[in-house]
């Protein structure tokens, strides 16, 4: 199978999948091949083609070097499962060019790939939830807060360590990660999806991967209206920026599908009331579905105006 300008799968005798492109992704895991199909289709599938984006996966067990290739040990202290070891983690992240942090004598004497503003990533259940505002730090759309290192301004590489079984040794996370990372409130049998959602999260918002890189502004968790370039050829946007919200409803043709019809104020041409409905669209199905987004959403005095009379209403009914 070939994804971009080449690939070298682990049964062609590699120990790596690789898809060439522009900002990069190291993925280590126990099932390199699992991306392959992944990483096949859609917007994703023309990013690596285009070159904007490289991702490879790397086979940890090529770093086991004794028989059965062995990368994981019974847990000190007891316990059910299994956990990866340290040693080809860490054989596998010093063959990528990273270097243990306590090897680092000057912080400002790092090896080239942490020069070239690298993140090294563990992905966890006991990791910080990866969000909108993570991928965008990743893409670089705005200023990291979240890393436990001083890096530049710019990611260019982003190394991804897959857990499995019970998780992985934490003296690699110590030693090698800027931070961990978690999709989600539940657990999932290894890091393999989780790597693939932070690099289709993030490699979308890099300009150039998108047909319109407006679609990465006006959809949920995006941008608030201040951080988004004023209206295209003096055009009033018909949007809002979501400032952290979640998105309004879409509708399509037919006008009229099921008995229910699409709202009238989508059709009549009129951007300042299409965008004044929206705005209202985004309050209300946030309130409904994610309401602690509202506290630290960007909001104007007109939205927490609309946000209190909807929750009177709600009171009320």
């Amino acid at each position: 199978m070939r994804v971009g300008t080449a690939l070298k799968t682990a049964s062609d005798g590699g120990r790596s999948a690789t898809i060439i492109g522009n900002m990069r992704f190291d993925i280590v895991t126990i099932f390199p091949g699992f991306f392959e199909s992944v990483f096949a289709h859609g917007i994703v599938s023309r990013a690596l083609k285009n070159g904007l984006v490289t991702v490879e996966a790397h086979d940890l067990r090529e770093y086991a070097h004794d028989r059965h290739r062995t990368v994981d040990d019974r847990p000190f202290g007891g316990g059910e499962g299994m956990v990866l070891k340290p040693e080809p983690l860490a054989e596998a992240l010093e063959d990528l060019g990273v270097r243990a942090k306590a090897r680092e004598e000057n912080r400002d004497q790092r090896s080239e790939i942490r020069d070239q503003a690298t993140r090294v990533i563990l992905l966890s259940a006991q990791g910080r939830m990866f969000t909108q505002a993570v991928a965008r730090e990743l893409a670089g759309l705005s200023t990291p807060r979240t890393w436990t290192s001083p890096r530049g301004p710019r990611v260019e590489r982003v190394i991804l360590i897959c857990g499995r079984y019970e998780g992985v040794d934490e003296r690699v996370n110590e030693l090698y990660c800027d931070m961990e990372l978690s999709i989600g409130d539940y657990v999932l049998s290894g890091g393999e999806l989780a790597a693939a959602v932070v690099v289709d999260a993030t490699m979308r918002l890099i300009p150039g991967v998108l047909g319109n890189e407006a679609s990465g502004e006006f959809e949920s968790f995006g941008a608030a209206d201040a951080e988004i370039d004023v209206d295209v050829e003096g055009v009033p946007r018909s949007q809002h920026g979501a400032g952290g919200l979640l998105d309004y409803p879409q509708y399509t043709r037919p006008a009229e599908f099921g008995g229910l019809r699409a709202p009238e104020v989508l059709m009549n041409g009129d951007h300042a009331e299409i965008r004044r409905w929206r705005r209202e669209q985004q309050l209300k199905k946030t309130l409904k579905n994610r309401p602690e987004l509202l506290e630290r959403a960007a909001l104007s005095a007109e939205d927490a105006r609309m946000v209190e009379e909807m929750r009177r209403e709600k009171k009320r009914s």
